[in-house]
């Protein structure tokens, strides 16, 4: 397998799997140490955010790590400093944040459509970075992953989305817009990548054409940038069950059943 050809389906899924074990004990070191992760998903419409995103969550505890991914602001958060409708979504302690988007609308779709100010946009480059060395002094552990997707790669993966009503709920009148500022996003990009890629939360790009090796090489550079450690499960046994005390189960003819759906289906 060539460094540029599509990962086979059944590596692929022995190795995710792999992964997503490891994610698990990672979780389990969150949890028991107080650390709290954020983790930044962003890159080009189609780019494969959001099906990276599921498969890091895929096996892990939603009361442990859960998925960030916010609608259009308010009127009342619109007024608010702009950072501020993140902040409540942070970790407390033990929390991995998984943000589909995060506050680098503003670097993106934001300064691209021009739903902010010039202002607000030079405003966001200027604070982005002391906003998250804050969060890093603190003691948060930030991972920042840009996906890229090349300009053909994305055009068809729109083309398959337009074409399978499973999948057309992914696309918007924004995301159809991209296409025609592809190169607005790109210099956008650029712009945003001068100013917050910094020592403290770097930027790491994903190069995304091809999703199965997209999401092995970001799971795997994920868990190699945590210190995590090993936790030992605690010893669990299943109880003797305890001997009747003489309850029995109402009448099946009692209750409300859903109807047998299944018992209709040709084997």
């Amino acid at each position: 397998m060539g460094a540029s050809g599509r990962v086979p389906r059944k590596v692929y899924e022995t190795e995710l799997l792999r992964l997503q074990a490891e994610l698990v004990t990672m979780q389990e070191w969150v949890r028991r140490s107080g650390a709290r992760v954020v983790v930044v998903f962003e890159g080009r419409d189609a780019a494969g955010k959001g099906s990276a995103i599921k498969r890091v969550a895929e096996y892990l505890n939603p009361r442990v790590a859960r998925i960030v991914a916010l609608p259009a602001p308010t009127d009342r958060e619109r007024s608010q400093w702009y950072f501020q409708r993140y902040v409540q979504h942070l970790p407390a302690a033990g929390e991995i944040v998984l943000m589909d988007r995060s506050w680098y609308n503003r670097a993106g779709v934001e300064r691209v459509m021009g739903f902010c100010t010039e202002a607000e946009h030079r405003r966001f480059l200027h604070q982005c970075p002391l906003f998250e060395r804050l969060l890093v002094e603190d003691g948060i552990l930030l991972r920042k992953y840009w996906f890229s997707v090349s300009d053909g790669e994305q055009e068809a993966r729109f083309r398959s989305r337009l074409e399978d009503p499973m999948r057309r709920w992914k696309l918007s009148g924004t995301d159809l817009d991209s296409v025609a500022h592809w190169e607005d996003y790109s210099r956008a990009k650029d712009e945003m990548l001068v100013h917050t890629d910094i020592p403290e939360a770097p930027w790491w790009v994903v190069d995304s054409d091809d999703k199965r090796r997209s999401r092995l090489n970001m799971i795997a550079h994920l868990l190699g940038s945590i210190d995590y450690e090993r936790v030992e499960a605690p010893v669990l046994e299943l109880p003797a069950r305890p001997p009747s005390g003489g309850y029995r189960r109402p009448a099946r003819e009692s209750q409300r059943l859903v109807p047998d759906h299944a018992a209709g289906l040709s084997g």
